[in-house]
């Protein structure tokens, strides 16, 4: 089909009344009718997740243990008061505190002896591929109320091998409603790597894109050290409320933030 990016030969031909430009014609409009069909179909099935009921427990279950964490909820019902607990909690605290609350969020949604089972009997198994292929399905299937529509994929991993353990959300949610790269940072990507390696035995990386919200999970790889973590130098979003008030309070001064502060 590559063909189809270059001007056909055919259509070139001086003669109109050739059949072979006739044909040529009509190869190139029906060409050009399945690429717009396939844009179409393609733009239409990327459909936003509609929760359900299920998902609203899993929301409300979540909220809770949020709460609990940092001892404050929002009046705001749903979603967005899911959003007001998660800049509650950068609130007051240093990046690894907030960090560290997550974590512990994540694992008040388990028992302790599901993670600790999880962790001895399945993580081992085929040098954690098992493990990772099954927490990629789980995640993709569970989260999309928290992230929005997700899809497992397959990774590259260290070796070359090529599993299917990966999760791709197309436009995350909570970053989208969140509008921090902080929030998303120290509630989100740290957290729930640290939580998926410490307590289940599955490394993970994931890598948010704060250029169109998408994010790359990869269950089986290890996330870079710090200081190479490109997600880590991000700059604040322009829709960050607390970076639009800095760019209005440091305008005179001409002070240029190179990162977000709170990443």
């Amino acid at each position: 089909m590559a063909f189809l990016g270059r001007p056909c030969p055919l259509i070139s031909l001086p003669s109109l009344h050739s059949p072979k430009t006739g044909h040529a014609v009509l190869i190139s409009r029906f060409s050009t009718r399945s690429n717009s069909l396939e844009a179409v179909e393609l733009k239409t099935s990327r459909k936003e997740y509609s929760p359900g009921v299920i998902d609203d427990v899993f929301l409300n279950v979540f909220r809770s243990k949020m709460a609990q964490e940092i001892g404050w909820d929002s009046e705001k019902p749903g979603y967005d008061g899911l959003i007001d607990v998660a800049h509650r909690i950068m609130v007051g605290r240093s990046n690894s505190e907030a960090t560290d609350a997550a974590v512990r969020i994540l694992r008040a949604l388990f028992p302790s002896w599901l993670l600790e089972l999880y962790k001895k009997l399945i993580s081992p198994i085929a040098g954690g591929k098992v493990a990772s292929v099954m927490v990629a399905r789980v995640t993709a299937l569970s989260c999309q109320w928290l992230m929005g529509t997700c899809t497992v994929n397959s990774v590259e991993m260290p070796d070359g091998s090529s599993w299917p353990s990966g999760v791709f959300v197309e436009k995350c949610k909570y970053l989208e409603e969140s509008k921090c790269v902080g929030v998303c940072i120290n509630t989100c990507k740290l957290p729930t790597q640290t939580f998926f390696k410490d307590c289940m035995g599955v490394p993970l990386v994931m890598e948010p894109s704060f250029s169109d919200y998408s994010c790359q999970f990869k269950f089986g790889i290890n996330p870079p050290p710090p200081e190479d973590d490109i997600a880590l130098k991000e700059p604040c979003l322009q829709t960050c409320p607390k970076a639009i008030r800095r760019m209005e309070l440091n305008s005179a001064s001409a002070t240029v933030v190179s990162t977000c502060p709170k990443a």
